[in-house]
């Protein structure tokens, strides 16, 4: 990783935004914000979508800034943060149950929690873990909860390592693939974003959609 510091000396981080992370912590930032937000109840509100993405386009020649990693590091990095981090909240769960869940004042964090709940319920453990890993908040809080609830642990380890392998490498390479096509793609960063979090919300879409369709057909029987 190379870092232009010509610029003057470094601003603060704000750890709501990803390319401040990633200019001041590299790689090793994209493992650790990973790991609190899978695994820490207290990281629900880091940017863990926009940061992967972020750090697959910088991986690239075609940004203009002087920020360029590595794509083998964010590629390991990135999963290893996110699956120790799934495991570790999935095992705090399992010993401090839902109550660590009960202390949370934050209303984000709560309507979270139900959220997970109703994965949990409707799709069962594998589908759940899966899913969640695509909505933010709530791949905070399901972990945790699938170990209050005693989801099996090797259920609950084989499919959040298939969900957390598909989340980080998918939305790495997907960064990756873009910063290579289009040149000085990181100044259309925002837009950029915002766009790759909705795409991250379409597998949860099309199953609620699947689901609803299905009780449909059950209802019309």
């Amino acid at each position: 990783m190379t870092l232009d510091l010509s610029a003057g000396p470094p601003l603060a981080v704000n750890i709501l935004d990803a390319q401040s992370l990633l200019s001041a912590f590299g790689v090793l930032g994209i493992a650790v914000v990973l790991f609190a937000e899978t695994g820490l109840l207290i990281g629900f509100f880091l940017p863990g979508d926009s940061l992967l993405f972020t750090a697959g386009l910088l991986c690239t020649s075609g940004t203009s800034g002087g920020l360029r990693l590595s794509l083998p590091g964010v590629m390991v990095a990135s999963a290893v943060g996110a699956l120790l981090g799934a495991q570790c909240g999935y095992l705090l769960g399992r010993r401090a149950g839902a109550t660590l869940l009960a202390r949370g004042r934050s209303p984000r964090l709560r309507a979270g929690a139900d959220r997970a709940g109703e994965l949990l319920d409707r799709y069962g453990h594998a589908r759940a873990v899966v899913l969640a890993r695509f909505v933010p908040v709530v791949r905070t809080v399901l972990n945790p909860m699938a170990g209050a609830l005693g989801v099996p642990p090797r259920t609950f380890a084989v499919w959040q390592t298939a969900g957390g392998l598909l989340w980080t490498q998918g939305l790495v390479i997907a960064g990756f693939a873009l910063g290579s096509s289009i040149p000085n793609v990181d100044r259309y960063l925002l837009p950029l974003i915002v766009l790759i979090v909705v795409v991250s919300l379409l597998p949860l879409a099309a199953e609620l959609l699947r689901a609803r369709s299905a009780r449909r057909k059950e209802a019309g029987r």
